[in-house]
């Protein structure tokens, strides 16, 4: 059922991108999402707090209610009010004023708010970089293509720092702090990262010996990963350069024979830009 009077302008505007208002419309909520995240992660700054808590109590709540309504005008105005609940969109912006709520009933869930960062992707309508996102598909396909290999690196690293771990509790013992294999385990993962809290460290001779075998598998084992999905990614972007690709909306997978863009409708080749309204 077409939309009408209010309802069809209140669509134009708030998830229209082509006309002023709907630009304009966007570009003040993100302005309000990144305002309302910021006085998230000040009010979380304890001196702050002291200082301005009720400022940032009384900006919080007026933040939610603005999104509230917002959400619920998006629900009242959208096409497909369950396609939009549904969404990716509509989740984020159900998950963007929960927390408010549930501050009332649960201490310490105001600070889930920051989930309202996520919002600030409309920024991709906003400014047409709708296209730009092919970019991060090929990082994600190439992560899924790699994610058997990456699974049995990560498998064969934890058998080692299981080993490394039960050699040095037996080597160092509780007395050094390796009070157990879990614990053990856990430098051993701390080592072979590089990352070296130093809340445990071995006090004999072996194992120091052990560590600094373990620090050098560590550093040569760090770059495997990154192999893996180098690799996955080239064959995923020389792929993705023999698929047609429509140079309007982005959109690429065509088959190999088509002559018209299958999401948006443009020719494949020979495109030229239209011109903008009044142009």
């Amino acid at each position: 059922m077409p939309l009408t009077g209010t309802r069809k302008w209140l669509n134009e505007v708030i998830f229209g991108t082509d006309t002023p208002a709907g630009k304009y419309f966007d570009v003040v909520l993100i302005w309000a999402i990144l305002l309302s995240v910021t006085l998230v992660v000040l009010a979380s700054v304890e001196s702050l707090w002291v200082r301005f808590g009720e400022t940032f109590y009384q900006l919080e709540w007026f933040f939610t209610a603005l999104f509230t309504l917002e959400y619920i005008t998006r629900i009242y105005c959208a096409r497909d009010r369950r396609e939009y609940v549904t969404s990716f969109y509509g989740v984020v912006d159900l998950l963007a004023i929960l927390p408010s709520y549930l501050a009332l009933i649960f201490t310490g869930a105001t600070y889930l708010m920051v989930i309202r960062l996520l919002r600030v992707l409309r920024v991709f309508r906003v400014l047409k970089l709708v296209r730009y996102l092919s970019d991060a598909n090929i990082l994600m396909r190439s992560l899924w293509q790699a994610r058997r290999r990456i699974f049995v690196f990560y498998t064969s690293v934890l058998v080692l720092c299981i080993i490394f771990g039960s050699i040095m509790f037996v080597v160092e013992g509780p007395r050094h702090g390796f009070t157990s294999i879990p614990k053990s385990i856990y430098w051993t993962i701390v080592t072979i990262t590089t990352v070296g809290f130093g809340d445990i460290t071995p006090h004999t001779p072996l194992g120091q010996a052990i560590a600094s075998m373990t620090m050098l598998i560590g550093y040569s084992i760090i770059a495997v990963p990154t192999g893996i999905v180098t690799a996955e990614l080239a064959h995923e972007i020389g792929r993705e350069k023999q698929l047609a690709r429509c140079h309007n909306c982005g959109k690429a997978g065509h088959d190999a024979d088509a002559e018209y863009c299958k999401q948006c409708g443009y020719r494949l080749e020979d495109f030229e830009e239209p011109l903008e309204e009044g142009g």
